[in-house]
Protein backbone atom coordinates (compact mmCIF):
# COMPACT_ATOMS: atom_id res chain seq x y z
CA UNK A 1 0.00 0.00 0.00
CA UNK A 2 1.22 3.55 -0.62
CA UNK A 3 2.57 5.63 2.25
CA UNK A 4 -0.35 7.37 3.94
CA UNK A 5 1.45 10.67 3.49
CA UNK A 6 1.66 10.17 -0.26
CA UNK A 7 -1.09 10.71 -2.78
CA UNK A 8 -2.11 7.45 -4.43
CA UNK A 9 -1.33 7.54 -8.11
CA UNK A 10 -4.39 7.36 -10.35
CA UNK A 11 -4.10 5.68 -13.71
CA UNK A 12 -6.52 5.50 -16.65
CA UNK A 13 -6.31 2.69 -19.23
CA UNK A 14 -8.35 3.09 -22.42
CA UNK A 15 -9.37 0.06 -24.46
CA UNK A 16 -12.78 0.38 -26.11
CA UNK A 17 -13.08 -2.51 -28.58
CA UNK A 18 -13.14 -4.93 -30.37
CA UNK A 19 -12.95 -8.44 -28.86
CA UNK A 20 -9.72 -9.56 -30.52
CA UNK A 21 -8.05 -6.23 -29.79
CA UNK A 22 -9.26 -6.28 -26.18
CA UNK A 23 -7.91 -9.80 -25.62
CA UNK A 24 -4.55 -8.90 -27.14
CA UNK A 25 -4.38 -5.89 -24.81
CA UNK A 26 -4.55 -8.08 -21.69
CA UNK A 27 -0.77 -8.40 -21.72
CA UNK A 28 -0.23 -4.62 -21.69
CA UNK A 29 -2.95 -4.28 -19.06
CA UNK A 30 -1.06 -6.72 -16.82
CA UNK A 31 2.18 -4.87 -17.46
CA UNK A 32 0.58 -1.58 -16.39
CA UNK A 33 -0.81 -3.21 -13.25
CA UNK A 34 2.59 -4.67 -12.34
CA UNK A 35 4.42 -1.39 -13.02
CA UNK A 36 1.94 0.71 -11.03
CA UNK A 37 1.32 -1.89 -8.34
CA UNK A 38 0.17 0.62 -5.70
CA UNK A 39 -1.91 2.82 -7.98
CA UNK A 40 -5.65 3.05 -8.39
CA UNK A 41 -6.23 1.96 -11.99
CA UNK A 42 -9.43 2.58 -13.95
CA UNK A 43 -10.33 0.92 -17.23
CA UNK A 44 -12.43 2.86 -19.73
CA UNK A 45 -14.10 0.45 -22.13
CA UNK A 46 -17.39 -0.22 -23.88
CA UNK A 47 -20.28 -2.24 -22.51
CA UNK A 48 -19.47 -5.62 -24.15
CA UNK A 49 -16.05 -5.77 -22.47
CA UNK A 50 -16.83 -4.51 -18.98
CA UNK A 51 -17.26 -8.02 -17.56
CA UNK A 52 -13.85 -9.03 -18.88
CA UNK A 53 -12.31 -5.89 -17.42
CA UNK A 54 -13.79 -6.65 -14.02
CA UNK A 55 -12.92 -10.36 -14.07
CA UNK A 56 -9.27 -10.09 -15.07
CA UNK A 57 -8.29 -8.48 -11.76
CA UNK A 58 -6.07 -5.73 -13.18
CA UNK A 59 -8.35 -2.80 -12.39
CA UNK A 60 -9.80 -1.11 -9.34
CA UNK A 61 -12.66 0.36 -11.36
CA UNK A 62 -14.21 -0.23 -14.77
CA UNK A 63 -16.03 2.62 -16.49
CA UNK A 64 -18.32 2.39 -19.49
CA UNK A 65 -17.68 4.64 -22.45
CA UNK A 66 -20.91 5.25 -24.33
CA UNK A 67 -18.90 6.70 -27.23
CA UNK A 68 -20.88 9.89 -27.81
CA UNK A 69 -21.12 11.17 -31.36
CA UNK A 70 -19.46 14.48 -32.22
CA UNK A 71 -22.84 16.21 -32.43
CA UNK A 72 -23.98 14.88 -29.02
CA UNK A 73 -22.63 17.86 -27.09
CA UNK A 74 -24.28 17.08 -23.75
CA UNK A 75 -23.05 13.49 -23.73
CA UNK A 76 -19.56 14.62 -24.69
CA UNK A 77 -19.52 17.18 -21.89
CA UNK A 78 -20.74 14.50 -19.48
CA UNK A 79 -17.88 12.23 -20.53
CA UNK A 80 -15.41 15.09 -20.14
CA UNK A 81 -16.69 15.74 -16.63
CA UNK A 82 -16.38 12.07 -15.74
CA UNK A 83 -12.83 11.82 -17.06
CA UNK A 84 -11.79 14.92 -15.18
CA UNK A 85 -13.43 13.63 -11.98
CA UNK A 86 -11.00 10.72 -12.01
CA UNK A 87 -8.13 13.10 -11.21
CA UNK A 88 -5.86 10.89 -13.28
CA UNK A 89 -2.12 11.42 -13.18
CA UNK A 90 -1.40 9.23 -16.18
CA UNK A 91 -3.30 7.59 -19.03
CA UNK A 92 -2.37 4.66 -21.26
CA UNK A 93 -4.34 4.82 -24.49
CA UNK A 94 -4.30 1.23 -25.79
CA UNK A 95 -7.01 2.05 -28.34
CA UNK A 96 -4.90 4.70 -30.14
CA UNK A 97 -7.77 5.78 -32.37
CA UNK A 98 -8.92 9.25 -33.34
CA UNK A 99 -11.67 8.90 -30.73
CA UNK A 100 -9.42 7.90 -27.85
CA UNK A 101 -6.81 10.50 -28.83
CA UNK A 102 -9.59 13.05 -28.60
CA UNK A 103 -10.01 12.16 -24.95
CA UNK A 104 -6.54 13.59 -24.36
CA UNK A 105 -7.99 16.97 -25.35
CA UNK A 106 -11.01 16.43 -23.09
CA UNK A 107 -8.79 15.71 -20.09
CA UNK A 108 -6.12 18.33 -20.67
CA UNK A 109 -2.38 18.17 -21.25
CA UNK A 110 -1.55 18.03 -17.53
CA UNK A 111 -2.22 14.27 -17.65
CA UNK A 112 0.83 12.22 -18.64
CA UNK A 113 -0.34 10.35 -21.71
CA UNK A 114 0.93 7.29 -23.54
CA UNK A 115 -0.53 7.03 -27.02
CA UNK A 116 -0.55 8.85 -30.33
CA UNK A 117 -2.40 12.04 -29.39
CA UNK A 118 -0.63 15.11 -30.69
CA UNK A 119 1.24 16.86 -27.90
CA UNK A 120 1.05 13.97 -25.42
CA UNK A 121 3.93 13.41 -23.01
CA UNK A 122 4.80 9.82 -23.98
CA UNK A 123 4.02 9.34 -27.68
CA UNK A 124 4.49 6.03 -29.44
CA UNK A 125 6.88 7.70 -31.84
CA UNK A 126 7.51 4.89 -34.29
CA UNK A 127 6.44 5.91 -37.81
CA UNK A 128 6.13 2.21 -38.69
CA UNK A 129 3.72 1.44 -35.85
CA UNK A 130 0.85 0.68 -38.21
CA UNK A 131 2.92 -2.06 -39.81
CA UNK A 132 3.53 -3.93 -36.55
CA UNK A 133 1.53 -6.78 -35.05
CA UNK A 134 -0.87 -5.49 -32.42
CA UNK A 135 0.87 -7.27 -29.54
CA UNK A 136 4.34 -6.05 -30.58
CA UNK A 137 3.08 -2.52 -31.21
CA UNK A 138 1.54 -2.16 -27.76
CA UNK A 139 4.62 -3.61 -26.06
CA UNK A 140 6.76 -1.01 -27.82
CA UNK A 141 4.29 1.73 -26.91
CA UNK A 142 4.63 0.82 -23.23
CA UNK A 143 8.41 0.61 -23.50
CA UNK A 144 8.49 4.18 -24.79
CA UNK A 145 6.43 5.11 -21.72
CA UNK A 146 8.87 3.41 -19.32
CA UNK A 147 7.33 -0.06 -18.95
CA UNK A 148 9.94 -2.46 -20.24
CA UNK A 149 8.37 -5.87 -19.72
CA UNK A 150 5.02 -6.75 -21.30
CA UNK A 151 3.85 -10.36 -20.91
CA UNK A 152 1.73 -12.28 -23.37
CA UNK A 153 -2.00 -12.06 -22.63
CA UNK A 154 -2.97 -14.53 -19.93
CA UNK A 155 -6.46 -16.00 -19.65
CA UNK A 156 -5.84 -18.40 -16.78
CA UNK A 157 -8.18 -16.30 -14.61
CA UNK A 158 -11.10 -16.92 -17.01
CA UNK A 159 -12.90 -19.94 -15.57
CA UNK A 160 -16.60 -20.73 -15.92
CA UNK A 161 -18.89 -23.59 -14.96
CA UNK A 162 -19.68 -25.52 -18.14
CA UNK A 163 -21.92 -28.12 -16.50
CA UNK A 164 -25.02 -26.73 -18.24
CA UNK A 165 -23.55 -27.85 -21.57
CA UNK A 166 -23.84 -31.54 -22.43
CA UNK A 167 -20.38 -31.87 -23.96
CA UNK A 168 -18.39 -34.95 -24.85
CA UNK A 169 -14.90 -35.12 -23.40
CA UNK A 170 -13.47 -35.05 -26.93
CA UNK A 171 -14.73 -31.99 -28.80
CA UNK A 172 -13.57 -29.36 -31.27
CA UNK A 173 -14.69 -25.74 -31.52
CA UNK A 174 -15.84 -24.31 -34.85
CA UNK A 175 -16.00 -20.52 -35.28
CA UNK A 176 -17.52 -20.05 -38.76
CA UNK A 177 -18.76 -16.49 -38.44
CA UNK A 178 -17.32 -13.04 -38.71
CA UNK A 179 -18.45 -9.51 -39.48
CA UNK A 180 -21.43 -9.63 -41.86
CA UNK A 181 -19.94 -6.80 -43.95
CA UNK A 182 -16.72 -8.80 -44.48
CA UNK A 183 -17.96 -12.01 -46.18
CA UNK A 184 -14.56 -12.46 -47.84
CA UNK A 185 -13.14 -13.34 -44.40
CA UNK A 186 -15.48 -16.35 -44.06
CA UNK A 187 -14.72 -19.90 -45.16
CA UNK A 188 -17.87 -21.22 -46.91
CA UNK A 189 -20.51 -22.71 -44.64
CA UNK A 190 -20.63 -25.88 -46.73
CA UNK A 191 -16.96 -26.45 -45.96
CA UNK A 192 -17.54 -26.07 -42.22
CA UNK A 193 -20.38 -28.55 -42.49
CA UNK A 194 -18.16 -31.04 -44.34
CA UNK A 195 -15.42 -30.53 -41.75
CA UNK A 196 -17.92 -31.10 -38.94
CA UNK A 197 -19.04 -34.37 -40.53
CA UNK A 198 -15.42 -35.47 -40.87
CA UNK A 199 -14.83 -34.72 -37.19
CA UNK A 200 -17.88 -36.76 -36.22
CA UNK A 201 -16.51 -39.68 -38.23
CA UNK A 202 -13.33 -39.37 -36.17
CA UNK A 203 -15.30 -39.43 -32.90
CA UNK A 204 -14.72 -35.73 -32.26
CA UNK A 205 -17.81 -33.72 -31.30
CA UNK A 206 -18.00 -30.47 -33.34
CA UNK A 207 -19.18 -27.55 -31.20
CA UNK A 208 -20.21 -24.39 -33.03
CA UNK A 209 -19.89 -20.88 -31.61
CA UNK A 210 -21.41 -17.72 -33.02
CA UNK A 211 -23.91 -14.92 -32.63
CA UNK A 212 -27.30 -13.97 -34.05
CA UNK A 213 -25.58 -11.70 -36.58
CA UNK A 214 -24.05 -14.83 -38.12
CA UNK A 215 -27.28 -16.84 -38.22
CA UNK A 216 -27.25 -17.27 -42.00
CA UNK A 217 -23.95 -19.14 -41.87
CA UNK A 218 -24.79 -21.07 -38.71
CA UNK A 219 -28.18 -22.18 -40.04
CA UNK A 220 -26.66 -23.45 -43.27
CA UNK A 221 -24.12 -25.50 -41.35
CA UNK A 222 -26.84 -27.03 -39.19
CA UNK A 223 -28.97 -27.79 -42.25
CA UNK A 224 -26.06 -29.63 -43.84
CA UNK A 225 -24.82 -31.31 -40.64
CA UNK A 226 -27.58 -31.51 -37.98
CA UNK A 227 -25.30 -33.35 -35.53
CA UNK A 228 -23.21 -30.26 -34.89
CA UNK A 229 -23.56 -29.19 -31.27
CA UNK A 230 -24.82 -25.61 -31.59
CA UNK A 231 -23.78 -23.26 -28.79
CA UNK A 232 -24.28 -20.11 -30.84
CA UNK A 233 -25.73 -17.30 -28.79
CA UNK A 234 -25.36 -19.28 -25.56
CA UNK A 235 -21.85 -18.43 -24.36
CA UNK A 236 -20.25 -15.38 -22.82
CA UNK A 237 -16.60 -14.52 -23.31
CA UNK A 238 -15.37 -16.24 -20.16
CA UNK A 239 -17.23 -19.41 -21.10
CA UNK A 240 -15.56 -19.34 -24.51
CA UNK A 241 -12.14 -19.17 -22.86
CA UNK A 242 -13.06 -22.08 -20.60
CA UNK A 243 -14.34 -24.11 -23.55
CA UNK A 244 -11.07 -23.41 -25.36
CA UNK A 245 -9.03 -24.88 -22.53
CA UNK A 246 -11.15 -28.04 -22.61
CA UNK A 247 -11.30 -28.44 -26.40
CA UNK A 248 -9.08 -30.72 -28.42
CA UNK A 249 -8.74 -28.07 -31.12
CA UNK A 250 -10.47 -25.13 -32.76
CA UNK A 251 -10.98 -24.11 -36.38
CA UNK A 252 -12.22 -20.65 -37.23
CA UNK A 253 -12.05 -17.57 -39.39
CA UNK A 254 -10.06 -14.48 -38.56
CA UNK A 255 -12.50 -13.21 -35.97
CA UNK A 256 -12.42 -12.04 -32.35
CA UNK A 257 -13.24 -15.31 -30.56
CA UNK A 258 -10.28 -17.02 -32.23
CA UNK A 259 -7.93 -14.60 -30.48
CA UNK A 260 -9.41 -15.62 -27.15
CA UNK A 261 -9.40 -19.32 -28.03
CA UNK A 262 -5.78 -19.38 -29.20
CA UNK A 263 -4.48 -17.36 -26.24
CA UNK A 264 -6.38 -19.62 -23.84
CA UNK A 265 -4.04 -22.38 -25.02
CA UNK A 266 -6.25 -24.29 -27.44
CA UNK A 267 -4.67 -25.77 -30.55
CA UNK A 268 -6.02 -23.36 -33.17
CA UNK A 269 -6.27 -23.41 -36.95
CA UNK A 270 -7.19 -19.97 -38.28
CA UNK A 271 -8.32 -19.37 -41.86
CA UNK A 272 -7.26 -16.22 -43.70
CA UNK A 273 -8.03 -14.69 -47.07
CA UNK A 274 -6.53 -11.65 -48.76
CA UNK A 275 -8.86 -9.51 -46.62
CA UNK A 276 -6.61 -9.50 -43.55
CA UNK A 277 -2.90 -9.87 -42.88
CA UNK A 278 -1.81 -12.29 -40.14
CA UNK A 279 1.51 -10.44 -39.92
CA UNK A 280 -0.43 -7.52 -38.46
CA UNK A 281 -3.34 -9.16 -36.64
CA UNK A 282 -2.73 -12.91 -36.59
CA UNK A 283 -3.80 -15.00 -33.62
CA UNK A 284 -1.04 -15.91 -31.19
CA UNK A 285 -0.78 -18.67 -28.66
CA UNK A 286 1.16 -21.84 -27.88
CA UNK A 287 -0.20 -23.80 -30.87
CA UNK A 288 -1.53 -21.71 -33.76
CA UNK A 289 -1.55 -22.63 -37.46
CA UNK A 290 -2.49 -20.00 -40.03
CA UNK A 291 -3.90 -21.23 -43.36
CA UNK A 292 -4.17 -18.52 -45.98
CA UNK A 293 -5.51 -18.40 -49.52
CA UNK A 294 -6.21 -15.39 -51.70
CA UNK A 295 -9.85 -16.49 -51.57
CA UNK A 296 -11.17 -18.81 -48.87
CA UNK A 297 -13.25 -20.48 -51.56
CA UNK A 298 -9.97 -22.04 -52.68
CA UNK A 299 -9.15 -23.56 -49.28
CA UNK A 300 -10.23 -27.20 -49.30
CA UNK A 301 -11.65 -29.25 -46.45
CA UNK A 302 -8.92 -31.82 -47.15
CA UNK A 303 -6.23 -29.21 -46.49
CA UNK A 304 -7.72 -28.33 -43.11
CA UNK A 305 -8.14 -32.01 -42.19
CA UNK A 306 -4.51 -32.67 -43.14
CA UNK A 307 -3.41 -30.05 -40.63
CA UNK A 308 -5.71 -31.46 -37.96
CA UNK A 309 -4.30 -34.95 -38.46
CA UNK A 310 -0.72 -33.83 -38.99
Amino acid sequence: MPNRNEKQERILVIKLSALGDFIQALGPMKAIRDHHCNAHITLLTTKPYMALGKACGYFDAVWEDERPKAWQVRRTLKLRQKLKSGNFDRAYDLQTSDRSSGYFKLMGSAVKWSGIARGCSHPHANPQRNFMHTIDRQAEQLEMAGIYKTPMPDLSWAEADLSRFDLDSNFALLVPGGAPHRPEKRWPAKNYAALAQALIERNIQPVMLGTAKESDVLDEILDRCPDVYDLSGQTDFIEIATLARRARLAVGNDTGPMHMISLAGCRSIVLYSHASDPQLCGQRGPDVTILREQSLNDLSVETVLAVIEG
